[in-house]
């Protein structure tokens, strides 16, 4: 891992960018000199690393004693895409706008998007790992599909955060009942990508005994900034 010395900001926190192999990737570290839990950070369907609210989120919580990073996996951010990929992306945008079905559109490149990424996501973490400033445990927070994945496949996943706004394959939701962590699941009411019923048996089916859900008013984009606070009680119950 190829980690440059990056910047010191306002609050303390450390940001630098770092790449591990083809991986690029941004972490985040607090003030504190000892180690501090790692909070794994994904944004939904593919969207870049640098995503302006996905870095809010990152550094925010950093500043409360996490170390945080964030991958442009396979397939995401400015990473190379498949052709397949690119022409059903195409397909969604006119499926869209011409108000037809789109579940199986989503399928034939959500699906291998998460295949693909996950195994990213855990070369990233044994690297993370590895650094004296991080200590563990891990948790997760964002994209859902992914999050499923990893919680299923890796064990050293203790807590996870989800936000219920973007589609989840079929093989992820089946995973879902796998799923044994501590669990968070964000649902926007009134999402216009992510049915609330979808959403509400997604938490219905996750295995874990620890499972809590926060509903609020608003489309895709309207999660409340309170949320970021309780999203930081609830790793603070389970990482530190």
């Amino acid at each position: 891992m190829h980690l440059t010395p990056g910047q010191r900001l306002d609050d303390g926190v450390l940001e630098r960018e770092f790449t591990l192999g083809e991986i690029p990737g941004t972490l985040w570290t607090p003030a504190s000199a000892a180690p501090a839990p790692l909070i794994l950070m994904a944004h939904n369907n593919g969207l870049p690393q640098r995503e302006p609210r996905l870095v809010a989120r990152a550094r925010y919580t950093a500043a409360r004693g996490y170390a945080v990073a964030t991958i442009d996996a396979a397939g995401c951010g400015d990473r190379p895409r498949p052709a397949a990929d690119e022409r059903a992306r195409a397909d969604l945008r006119r499926a869209m706008r011409a108000g037809e079905p789109v579940d199986e559109i989503f399928e034939s490149f959500i699906g291998p998007l998460v295949e693909n990424a996950v195994p990213d996501w855990r070369t990233t973490l044994d690297a993370l790992l590895a650094l004296p400033e991080i200590g563990g445990p891990v948790g997760y927070s964002g994209w859902t599909a992914v999050g499923i994945r990893l919680a299923v496949t890796e064990p050293r996943i203790a807590a996870a955060g989800l936000f219920a706004g973007g589609y989840v394959p079929r093989a992820q939701r089946e995973e879902a009942r796998q799923v044994t962590v501590p669990l968070l699941l964000l649902v926007q009411w009134d999402d216009e990508g992510n049915p609330r019923q979808r959403a509400l048996d997604l938490f219905d089916a996750f295995g874990s005994k620890e499972k809590t859900l926060h509903a609020n008013l608003g489309g895709h984009t309207g999660t409340p900034w309170f949320e970021l606070e309780d999203t930081c009680r609830f790793f603070g119950r389970h990482l530190k």
